[in-house]
Formats: C-alpha cells, structure tokens, sequence
C-alpha cells in the first residue's frame, strides 16, 4: 500500500505535503506515483518544494503551493575541527576532485570516465553508496575510487581533503528538476565546484561554479577554476 493511503486511516487537522524530488521519472519507479501523488495533492493544506524547477513545474496543481529551497548546515559543512586524514583517503594521492552522494542513474559515468582519463594526475573520489545500478557499470581506472557510503557525521572530513568538489549529474529525467542540496555544502568549505549544468545550479550558481559539458570543459575547469564568492 502507498503511503498516502494513511490519509484514509488518520484525521488529520492540518496536511503538508513536502516535495523533494519528481520521483515518478527515477529509475524503477512505480507507475502509480502519479495517481499516488495526485491523492495526496488533493488532501494537501499546503505543498513546498525544495527547489525551483520542481515548483516550476507543480506550481499549478495545487492552491497553496511554495517554493522553499533546501538549506544547508554551514557549521558543519564549515569545520576543520579534525586534522586526521581519514584511512581510506591515506594511501590515494593528492590532488582529489571528489564527490559524495548516491551513485545511480543521476550520475554521468561517462563524463566520470572520460575526465579522470584526461586528469590522470588527479584522483576522482567517489563517495557514496551505489544504487539501482550495477558494479560491472562503474568507469573503473587507477585514479578513480569509490569508497563507499559515510555518516552525515564523517562527510566535512572527507570534504576538507577535496581539492575540488564536483557534480557530474547526467541530464537526463531522473535530473530534469533536480536542486543539489550540496551545492552550499561544497561551498561551506569554499571548495572550487565543477558541475554540469543542471537547471538550478546554472540559474542560481553560475558566478561562482565551473559549469561543464564535456571531459574536455572539465579539464578547463580544473586548470581555471571559479572562485566562490565570500
């Protein structure tokens, strides 16, 4: 059963339907999403997206619908408080472009690929758990490792050893309206960011993210990047 169907169960004074994502277009995704969603849109007080294109693209189906960006701990992201290079990071040479988050259909694995072939003297950090596609799938080359799923805790430790932090998202549905949340985090350690150009960071982050298309914008990017703004 869906979720929503709690709505038939439970009363309710007041229902927030707070929106992520359009999951309906991720891989795998069950056909009655929509249906599903179209329910709990009926049922909704009040409906928030976190992120631009997604209200964008909602902003008609309901009454009462906002905008409400995600925000980002700066604090944490911010801290330099350990000096204790992590175990898995000890033995992979320097310099690092890394990322961290979920590595699925999102992820353009062909850019990862071609970019760490014209990078060789860079390693391509990967963090994250991989999901909804398989090992065999993955670019594999000396300078490319993946080193799993770490706790919200561990992350600015492994983002304070990054030499740059990138955001290699395919263009595809599962990212049509998608609004990365670690862009701030990135910056919250005044990392130099490359990113393909996902709708909302090239509206929002243009001034101070390298913004790519291909290995060969990518290598560009790396030898002149984008400062942050401060």
């Amino acid at each position: 059963a869906a979720f929503v169907d709690i709505l038939e169960v439970f009363d309710f004074e007041t229902i927030v339907y707070d929106c992520m994502d359009e999951l309906s277009l991720f891989k795998g995704a069950s056909q009655e999403l929509i249906q599903q969603e179209n329910k709990l849109l009926s049922a909704a007080d009040v409906v928030y997206t976190g992120g631009k294109s997604l209200y964008e693209s909602k902003k008609m189906k309901h009454h009462d619908f906002h905008c409400f960006p995600r925000s980002v701990a700066v604090d944490h992201f911010s801290k330099t408080s350990s000096n204790e290079i992590p175990e898995d990071l000890k033995n992979i040479p320097t310099p690092i472009i890394g990322s961290y988050g979920v590595i699925d259909e999102s992820i353009d694995l062909e850019l990862l690929q071609k970019s760490a072939a014209k990078l060789p003297e860079y390693s391509f950090v990967m963090i994250g758990p991989i999901c909804k596609i398989e090992e065999h799938e993955l670019p594999r080359a000396e300078n490319i490792f993946y080193l799993g799923m770490k706790s919200y805790e561990e992350l600015p430790n492994y983002l304070n050893r990054f030499d740059f932090a990138m955001m290699p998202f395919a263009l595809n549905d599962a990212t049509k309206f998608i609004s990365p949340t670690k862009t701030l985090e990135y910056m919250c350690a005044y990392k130099p960011i490359i990113s393909t150009k996902i709708t909302d960071v090239v509206r929002d982050y243009s001034d101070c993210v390298s913004l790519v298309e291909n290995e060969n914008d990518f290598v560009e990017a790396v030898k002149n990047p984008v400062k942050n703004l401060k």
